[in-house]
């Protein structure tokens, strides 16, 4: 087996302790610097630059490592970002190390940078050996409306998801529900027909749409995209989940 370095650096955003919504169990969050998708609704816009405090994995996985006590046997570690892949030696370096302790792993992704290129495939594989999870956002399946909400095309994320179950990687896929713009039944149906094609998705999650990081786009000098955009009420995210077959 290949020696894992932790002297891999990256530029971590922040590190959250004890989270109880970002894979299974309770576990310690690692936020990345860096996303390239510039989502109309992110509440993090704070992480979309790559800038941030350089470590090295051996350094962030002892202070991770810290709070092992609390995950107790369904819990552990959660890498996420940004958009960790932006960073994927450093997060292939965490995730061996934290594997090689046996600590579950989860990968928290939009998908935006899968690329079927040598050098990022061959990075991307040795990431799949020591991740136990990866949490998938799912933005829309329609990519002209996916441009519009994030930027960027989708091709790639949906490639991703499926190079994930051919290769037997257990999935969460998690979908943002902004009223108006990302619960169109028609898109939501493909959506569930999409996934319906994926063999390792343990979990489908409804994450309802919120303001709570407008804050933050106003300290950096942006404007808010989706003024007036309500969060989405109790009977629209229970049509979503239907439309998704969640069962809850």
């Amino acid at each position: 087996m290949e020696e894992i370095s932790g002297d891999c650096k990256g530029y971590v955003h922040k590190i959250e302790t004890f989270g109880l919504v970002d894979g299974p169990g309770v576990r310690s969050v690692v936020f990345l610097s860096g996303c390239r998708m510039r989502c109309k609704f992110c509440h993090n816009p704070d992480t979309w630059s790559e800038k941030g405090e350089e470590r090295s994995a051996e350094d962030v996985f002892r202070q991770l490592y810290r709070y092992k006590p609390y995950w107790k046997n369904n819990g552990g570690i959660t890498i996420s970002g940004g958009e960790p892949l932006l960073q994927i030696k450093f997060v292939q370096a965490l995730s061996g190390l934290a594997g090689s302790k046996g600590i579950h792993t989860a990968i928290d992704t939009a998908g935006q940078p899968f690329s079927y290129s040598a050098e990022w495939m061959a990075d991307f594989k040795k990431l799949c050996d020591s991740a136990d999870l990866f949490i998938l956002d799912l933005k829309m399946m329609d990519s002209a409306g996916h441009r519009d909400l994030t930027g960027v095309d989708n091709t790639n994320i949906l490639e991703m998801a499926k190079w994930l179950s051919d290769h037997g990687k257990r999935m969460w896929i998690r979908h943002v529900l902004v009223p108006g713009i990302t619960d169109d039944e028609n898109d939501l149906k493909r959506m569930y027909e999409f996934i319906s094609t994926l063999k390792t998705v343990d979990r489908v999650e409804i994450l309802p749409y919120h303001t709570l990081g407008v804050f933050k786009w106003q300290e950096l000098g942006l404007e808010y995209p989706l003024k007036g955009v309500p969060a989405p009420d109790e009977e629209q995210i229970k049509k979503a989940e239907r439309l998704l077959h969640i069962c809850v």
